[in-house]
Formats: C-alpha cells, sequence, structure tokens
C-alpha cells in the first residue's frame, strides 16, 4: 500500500513537473483568452485595435505567475499597424479557479524600429508639435521599447511603465545645430519619465553620463545630470550660423573645457517656466578670448586685444534669474607669461556684482600721478563693484606693487558721471624717492593733503581736449593742502594750498598759493559772478615754463614772468596771457620758421644762447570747439613776431609778421629822407619783415614765407605802444 502511495506520488510529482516544464518552455496553446487580451489592450488605450491567432498558456517560474503570450500580434493603432514583436499577459492563478480570470499585467514588446517608421506612427501622436518635430527634425535612429500594463482587482488600468533604448539618434535641432551619434535608455510611468546613460555630440559640445528625470505631477518638473565636454574652434564656427547672433561666441577663438552640470526646470500648468536652476562645475583647459582693450589705452602702453587662460576651475550657479560665476585659475594676455586670478560675479537682473584679483606684470601707466608699474614686478590688482542699471559703486580698487600701493574706497558714478567717493590713499616712489604721498576724503567736502603729489604730468593732461562731462554731477567744496608737488623744469612746489567750490563739476571758486623758493610764487584765483553769469580767472606764476610744458606752442621757453587771465561765460571764453622778459632756445617751430627765411645767425642764435624777448602777448577767443587767435605779440631786440589766425578740429591757420635785429633795421633807417621819412626814429624798427602763413590739419601744418615786405603801420604802432608803455 505505501508502495503504491509512493509510486502515486512520484506519477503525480512527474505530471506536475512535466506540465511545469511544458508551461514554462512550450506552453499550452489556447484561443480562449483572445477575447479577453484584446479587451485589455482596447481598455488601455481605446484608439487600439488588437488582434490575435494563436496564444500560449505559459508560467513564469521567476515571478512563480502565469501568463498568456502570443508572437506577432496585428496591433492597430489610429488607423496605423504598430510592429508589435510579442504580447504577454499575466493572470491571477486563483482567478483562473474561480472562472473569474484576473490580469495582473500585460506586457508588449516591439521590433525594433527606425526612425523611418516611427515618422509614420508618430502622424497619429498627440500633441501635433511633438510629430511635426520628430517628422521635421529627427534624421535617422532607431528605437527599441517594451510596455508593461498594469490592472486593478476591477481589471482596470491602473499603471504602465514603458522602458527601450534610443541608439544612433541624429536630428537637427536647428539650422547648422545637428544633435548625432545620440544614445540613451528610458523608463516611464504614469508620473516620472527616466533617462539614462545619455551620449551625444553637437558642435562644440559633446555629452556623455547623462540622466534625465521627468516628474508628470501637477507641476512638470525636470533634472538633469551631466557630463561635457566644450572643444571649440573658431577656424570650424566660421561656417556655423546657429552661434551668429550669440555674443558669448563672437568673443571665443578657442575654448577646450570639461563641465559636470546640473539642471532643474519646474513648469507649471500652462508649462510656463516657474522655477530654474542650472549649476556645473568643472576646468577650463585653455581658452582664448577677444577683450577689444580691456583697460583704456590711458592705463598701459601696449594694447590688450585678447585674454587666455589655461588651468582653470569654473563654478556657475543659474537660479530665477540670477546667475553666479565663479573662476579661477592662470590667464595671460601674450599666451606667455601665465599668471593666478580669481572672478567672482554675480548677476540679477539689472544688478551686477563683480570681484576680481589678480597678479599683474603689466606696465599700469597712471598719468596723472605720474606713476607706473614696473613689466619686472608681480604686482596684486583687486577690484570690487556693483552696477545697478546704469549707477555703479566701485567698493574697492587695489594696486600693490612692492612699496607701492593705491587704494580707493567707495567710488560711485551715476549713469557714467562721477558722484562721490569715500576714500582714496596713494603712496608711490620713483627713481627710488617718493613721489606721492598723500589721502583723500570726501564727506561734506573734498578734503586732500599730503606730503608730496607729483604733478609733473598734469599740464600735458590738461592741454589735451577731454570730456568732462563725466564730473558735471559734482557738487563740492574742496580743501587742497600738500608739503611738496613735483612740478616739471623747476624745484617743488611747497606749502601749496587751495580752497575752492565745484558746481556741476566746474570750479566755480578758488584760491591757492604755492612757494617755488627763491622769492617766486604761484597764484590762482577763481571768481564767479552769478549776475552776469561769468567767471574771472587769474593765474600768476614767477615761472611760467611747469605751467606751459604740455603745450607744443611754448617749446623752448626759458624764465620770465606769466600773467594768465581769462572770462568764462557758458561755451565762450576771452583770454589774455602776458610773459616777460623770456628766452627762446631750440623752439623747433620757430627755427624752422627763421630757416625758411635765411636768417642764419637767429638760427644758429636760436640753439645756442637762445633767442630774448621782452614780451609775449596772446589774446584769444573760445567758443565750443573753435579757437580765434586775435593776436599774438613778441617783442625782442633780436627779431619780433605779430601773427593772428585760428584753429578748429580740422586746421589751424596763422598768419604774421616777422622782424629781423634791430641793427639791420637801424642801418636802413640811416638812408637820407626814406629812413626818416618810413622809419619813425624814436623807435628805430623795421624797414624789412618777413611775411608767413602757417595752414593745415594737425600734424600736417605747412609754412610759406615771403622774405621782403615792408612793415605795415600796424606793427610799427604796436612796437611803439609797447615801448612806450615798457619806458613808463
Amino acid at each position: 500500500m505505501n508502495k503504491l502511495f509512493l509510486k502515486l506520488i512520484i506519477f503525480l510529482l512527474f505530471i506536475c513537473i512535466s506540465i511545469i516544464g511544458i508551461l514554462s518552455s512550450v506552453g499550452i496553446q489556447t484561443d480562449k483568452f483572445n477575447k479577453l487580451i484584446s479587451n485589455k489592450i482596447n481598455q488601455a488605450n481605446k484608439n487600439t485595435n488588437l488582434t490575435v491567432e494563436t496564444i500560449k498558456f505559459k508560467i513564469n517560474l521567476k515571478e512563480l505567475s502565469l501568463f498568456l503570450e502570443t508572437d506577432n500580434p496585428k496591433i492597430i493603432y489610429r488607423k496605423t499597424e504598430i510592429p508589435a514583436k510579442n504580447i504577454k499577459v499575466y493572470i491571477d492563478f486563483i482567478s483562473l479557479l474561480k472562472s473569474k480570470p484576473k490580469i495582473k499585467k500585460i506586457r508588449l514588446v516591439l521590433f525594433q524600429v527606425n526612425f523611418e517608421q516611427f515618422k509614420e506612427i508618430s502622424s497619429t501622436f498627440k500633441p501635433s508639435n511633438f510629430t511635426s518635430f520628430v517628422n521635421n527634425k529627427i534624421i535617422s535612429g532607431k528605437i527599441d521599447t517594451e510596455i508593461e500594463f498594469f490592472f486593478n482587482n476591477e481589471n482596470n488600468l491602473d499603471d504602465f511603465i514603458a522602458r527601450g533604448k534610443i541608439t544612433n539618434l541624429k536630428a537637427e535641432i536647428k539650422e547648422n545645430f545637428v544633435l548625432q551619434n545620440t544614445d540613451f535608455n528610458y523608463l516611464a510611468d504614469k508620473t516620472d519619465i527616466l533617462i539614462k546613460n545619455i551620449s551625444s555630440e553637437v558642435f562644440p559640445f559633446k555629452l556623455y553620463e547623462g540622466d534625465i528625470k521627468i516628474n508628470l505631477s501637477k507641476e512638470l518638473k525636470v533634472k538633469t545630470n551631466f557630463k561635457s565636454k566644450l572643444n571649440f574652434k573658431s577656424a570650424e564656427f566660421k561656417d556655423k550660423d546657429i552661434f551668429k547672433n550669440i555674443e558669448y561666441f563672437k568673443t571665443l577663438k578657442d575654448f577646450n573645457a570639461s563641465l559636470n552640470n546640473n539642471l532643474s526646470i519646474t513648469f507649471d500648468n500652462t508649462y510656463k517656466v516657474k522655477r530654474f536652476n542650472y549649476k556645473n562645475s568643472g576646468k577650463i583647459s585653455e581658452a582664448s578670448i577677444f577683450i577689444n582693450n580691456l583697460l583704456p589705452s590711458e592705463f598701459h602702453h601696449k594694447s590688450i586685444d585678447k585674454l587666455f587662460l589655461r588651468n582653470s576651475n569654473i563654478e556657475t550657479n543659474i537660479e530665477n534669474g540670477k546667475s553666479v560665476i565663479n573662476l579661477n585659475g592662470d590667464y595671460s594676455f601674450d599666451n606667455k607669461n601665465y599668471l593666478k586670478f580669481g572672478l567672482e560675479t554675480s548677476l540679477k537682473e539689472k544688478l551686477i556684482d563683480l570681484k576680481i584679483n589678480a597678479k599683474s606684470n603689466r606696465e599700469i601707466n597712471l598719468g596723472m600721478i605720474n606713476y607706473k608699474t614696473s613689466i619686472n614686478n608681480i604686482s596684486d590688482v583687486s577690484i570690487e563693484l556693483q552696477k545697478n542699471k546704469e549707477n555703479i559703486k566701485i567698493h574697492r580698487v587695489s594696486l600693490l606693487d612692492g612699496d607701492n600701493s593705491i587704494l580707493v574706497n567707495d567710488l560711485r558714478f551715476k549713469k557714467g558721471k562721477f558722484q562721490s567717493f569715500k576714500k582714496i590713499e596713494v603712496k608711490t616712489s620713483k627713481n627710488g624717492k617718493i613721489n606721492n604721498n598723500f589721502k583723500a576724503n570726501f564727506a561734506k567736502k573734498i578734503f586732500v593733503k599730503g606730503t608730496s603729489f607729483d604733478a609733473t604730468n598734469l599740464p600735458k593732461i590738461f592741454s589735451k581736449k577731454t570730456n568732462n562731462k563725466i564730473f558735471s554731477i559734482l557738487n563740492a567744496e574742496i580743501d587742497i593742502d600738500f608739503k611738496n608737488i613735483l612740478v616739471p623744469f623747476s624745484e617743488p612746489l611747497k606749502s601749496f594750498k587751495l580752497l575752492g567750490k565745484i558746481e556741476n563739476g566746474k570750479f566755480i571758486k578758488v584760491s591757492s598759493k604755492g612757494d617755488f623758493g627763491n622769492n617766486k610764487f604761484l597764484d590762482i584765483t577763481m571768481k564767479n559772478d552769478k549776475n552776469n553769469k561769468k567767471q574771472y580767472l587769474e593765474v600768476y606764476s614767477d615761472l611760467p615754463k611747469p605751467l606751459l610744458t604740455g603745450f607744443d606752442f611754448f617749446k623752448g621757453l626759458n624764465g620770465g614772468k606769466l600773467l594768465y587771465s581769462v572770462i568764462i561765460e557758458e561755451q565762450y571764453s576771452n583770454s589774455k596771457l602776458t610773459i616777460e622778459d623770456f628766452k627762446v632756445i631750440n623752439a623747433p617751430g620757430l627755427i624752422k620758421l627763421l630757416s625758411l627765411a635765411d636768417l642764419g645767425g637767429l638760427a644758429d642764435l636760436a640753439q645756442g644762447e637762445g633767442l630774448t624777448f621782452d614780451i609775449l602777448e596772446i589774446q584769444f577767443e573760445k567758443k565750443n570747439d573753435n579757437l580765434k587767435i586775435n593776436e599774438i605779440l613778441a617783442l625782442g631786440p633780436s627779431v619780433s613776431i605779430l601773427m593772428e589766425g585760428y584753429q578748429n578740429k580740422e586746421i589751424t591757420s596763422l598768419r604774421g609778421t616777422l622782424v629781423p635785429a634791430k641793427t639791420l633795421n637801424k642801418l636802413i633807417s640811416k638812408v637820407p629822407l626814406i629812413g626818416d621819412i618810413i622809419i619813425p626814429k624814436e623807435v628805430g624798427e623795421g624797414l624789412f619783415g618777413i611775411s608767413f602763413k602757417m595752414k593745415g590739419p594737425p600734424g600736417k601744418i605747412k609754412t610759406t614765407i615771403n622774405p621782403i615786405r615792408t612793415i605795415t603801420p600796424r606793427f610799427i604802432q604796436k612796437i611803439i605802444d609797447k615801448n612806450k608803455k615798457k619806458s613808463k
């Protein structure tokens, strides 16, 4: 009995194993579930029609579940046939025993489809812009897909999972902007879409190790992480119209970088961007960038048109309209001598915060204080500023070059115009001696005080035509106190003090005095008459040369005393400059004029001891950029000159008469009758003179002369008047 029972058990076990073997491999063919499967597929999507011929009943040992399987089913979606490879329908075993089969899930596997086939299928997809993108932008590629549909206890569709991969995708996102060699895996359900292992190439980027997560909740959320390499060559860029209007790429010559990227976007229910965050970090291996003169030419002796970077770390954070970029590494302006730098910048709407720290071996030239850094030294430069629309606040500017230092705090500009500063500290040396040591503060008034200020270049700077509108909103009282001011061609100007008042960027009141030593002084006064809207400026100096070095007209002038007075009213000024008892030595313009006149002796004299003049008077008017020279009169024992003319941006025009030495004229005056009649004996001045004209654009003035001409009565009268004044 026991043996029979054992044999029965073994037989039943064999039958079960055989059934399981058949169900797990070959399966049992049946058509009982054809209608059930078709209905469930249609339930999953009402636009789908499924037709099956043969179904096999099988078992999945791994999942310990029963399923129905059919190969090559015919699926019609919106009148388009879907290339289905296999369908598996998983059924609850207990429900079969109750004759109420319950479907747990349906797994649909599609054949690999190339995008030419997919375009035919996508014509039925919604939304239409997706169909348009597939048909017009995707060039090639292959897609593998399988979908699992999950049902609840009532056999209603509860969820789905779609998974697969896309390989060798090529798509033209925009003209000449082609996404190629693109591969990725994807997984999607009702709430999320995951795209993993993304790799792609699009000039000049290469993307790899990327993933994207899309959350399909009320707010559509997209998160992605990927690595990228940027290898940009301007030579390859020329043919790429995609970047033609992007200013950033216009400034690049070459750029090679590797980045880790993180992007997060949240959309509202209208697909409008609600939140946005992009971060990256990585390294710039090398880059060259066109910068179109980063610094004004006044500050450096060589033009700066390119910036080179290498081994530089970069971090970027862009979030909801705010951008933060941190950059540090090595930079150069010549691709040879690399130095360290650091940059932090923050941009939110029209508010920009910028911090720069850099080592520098450039020659930075600050002509206002006659200081420039040495190219043999490494200096430290730092700038911190904030720009809000058209307003700029420079929190700090620092230049450290050995023992030399320049520090500016809280410098403010409003709409491009200087407004105020808090503190300026300057200490520099030249040729081993301190040439600048002063501080400036701006509270209720501007106060400048120090032991030394180098004004060597100020005459040259002031002689240049500059746009002073930058100071047009400055209103302040000013107090300047220097123990020593270094001036050209003179001992230092000592104990210089100035009290003044500035309105709308212009001095309206000045009272100042300085001591050249040896009982020689400098006095400057300015007064403002508000009733007639005129300003009166008067400058007296016992040493004219330091004040005139910036003007080519006065080259070679030596000695004398200067008195300059001017009446200023809006765009018009009327000036008079008088210099007494001076010499002209090696003045190129005058020597050329004398040489053309064939007065060799006078030319030799100009190269030696110089030409002595008793007085020089210049009377001129200026309106806007037009200068009218009413008279230039120079009287001397060797030669006298009378000139007039005009000057503007385009041209300079002067004409006048030059009279040779008195000895020549006295000889002629002894001729009976003629000399008495033509030349007044009380003057004894010339019978003959040299008429000349000087005319031309800047740098191309031509001089013409007429060597013999009778002196005009006007010139004679001028000489008489001046001699009478001198004899009083």
